[in-house]
């Protein structure tokens, strides 16, 4: 088998390690003291700028059409120097994928070169509630057809980039009287609509750079025309982007866990206990072998399901795999890390707790590692 990236992603994967080394990684630990707002926003321009807001968009909207497994590797560099820029970047190629896949010739030709260009800041993907988290067919936010309008009622919780997000994709129930997830539909509503109110900040622990809101849709009035796809097909469309979204998780797990090991490794080079270094301890070496190995096991997942998307193949199983090792990987890699630098680890100078604080979400949005084992064990049943 073929390995090797295209130059095209090389250059990608290149551009995304020097951004996020020069201008991410040094404001990463200010974000998550809840500080340097105007430098995120500063740095999702700059992403905007070289093309990582719109990865898998086509360049007749203003996207790079860089595909999936340029958007993996992009979202794990800017994940190895700061998950909550990583999110950030990785929800809003989602929402402009959806946007692509299902928007009128209208939508994309407003809204997706503004999401590539950064003139939204971000995108928001409004599909959780507080009854709907992994069973969103559950929903109950209620959009009412007036007209030439639909007017949308209920909440949404745990919106990622709510704040500053200039277009958010919304799931409602557009006919209540179907049979559970046969009556939901999808809306695009823009920043500053009348009736969309972006709720209380959630107080998180961790990815504290990334705001975290909930969001009010209180007799929100959207044109009918900002419906997306067919009447009821929401929950389809909504299954489709998640596989593709879990792509961008597992990348941005890999990245953290990247970081977390790279310290823990540089550390276990220089501490000396018993007259020798750390790292010619065998013990110290079967854990580095571990966690170095589980990382290229989850490299090698992501890739593969990344390249089945590019080729347009069946990818939900492998998406929910590599999401779910990946995911599950991030963990063992921080808590591995922070044992290897002793008590220095637990103190927060170490870096290494912000690593292990922003890996532990990983495993549970975009699906938990319990729903990806769910899929992953139905889509296997079904294939035979």
């Amino acid at each position: 088998m073929h390995f090797a990236f295209s130059e095209e992603e090389e250059a990608l994967r290149d551009t995304a390690r020097r951004i996020a080394a020069d201008r991410l990684a040094p404001v990463a630990d200010r974000l998550d003291r809840g500080e340097g707002r105007a430098e995120l926003l500063a740095n999702l321009k700059l992403l905007a700028d070289n093309g990582f807001m719109a990865l898998n968009v086509d360049p007749a909207f203003g996207g790079s059409g860089a595909g999936a497994v340029g958007f993996a590797l992009a979202i794990e560099e800017i994940g190895y120097a700061c998950a909550a820029t990583g999110v950030t970047t990785s929800v809003t190629n989602m929402v402009g994928e959806v946007i692509q896949a299902c928007g009128s010739p209208a939508q994309k030709e407003t809204h997706l070169p503004r999401l590539a260009d950064g003139t939204y800041a971000a995108g928001a993907f409004c599909l959780t509630e507080a009854g709907a988290g992994s069973d969103p067919a559950g929903m109950t936010l209620k959009a009412r057809r007036e007209g030439e309008s639909y007017i949308l009622d209920g909440e949404k919780i745990y919106i990622s980039s709510a704040e500053f997000a200039g277009v958010f994709v919304v799931w409602a129930v557009t006919d209540p009287a179907r049979p559970k997830g046969k009556g939901i539909s999808v809306f695009l509503v823009e920043a500053g609509t009348p009736g969309l109110v972006v709720g209380r900040r959630e107080e998180k622990m961790g990815q504290h750079g990334s705001p975290t809101n909930v969001v009010i849709f209180d007799k929100c009035r959207v044109p009918a025309a900002a419906m997306m796809g067919r009447e009821n097909d929401g929950f389809r469309i909504a299954v489709g982007e998640l596989a593709g979204g879990r792509i961008g998780v597992a990348a941005l797990s890999l990245g953290i866990a990247r970081a977390a090991m790279d310290k823990a490794k540089a550390y276990v080079k220089e501490r000396r206990q018993f007259g020798q270094a750390l790292a010619d301890f065998q013990g110290v070496q079967w854990m580095i072998a571990d966690r170095e190995t589980d990382l290229e096991a989850a490299r090698l997942l992501i890739l593969s399901a990344a390249a089945k998307k590019d080729r347009r193949e069946p990818f939900a199983r492998e998406a929910s795999m590599a999401k779910l090792f990946a995911s599950e990987a991030a963990h063992r890699a921080t808590d591995t890390a922070l044992q290897l630098f002793g008590g220095s680890g637990y103190v927060r100078e170490a870096g290494l707790e912000r690593h292990a604080r922003d890996a532990r979400i990983t495993r549970i949005y975009e699906g938990t590692s319990e729903v990806q084992r769910l899929i992953i064990a139905r889509e296997s049943l079904r294939q035979g």
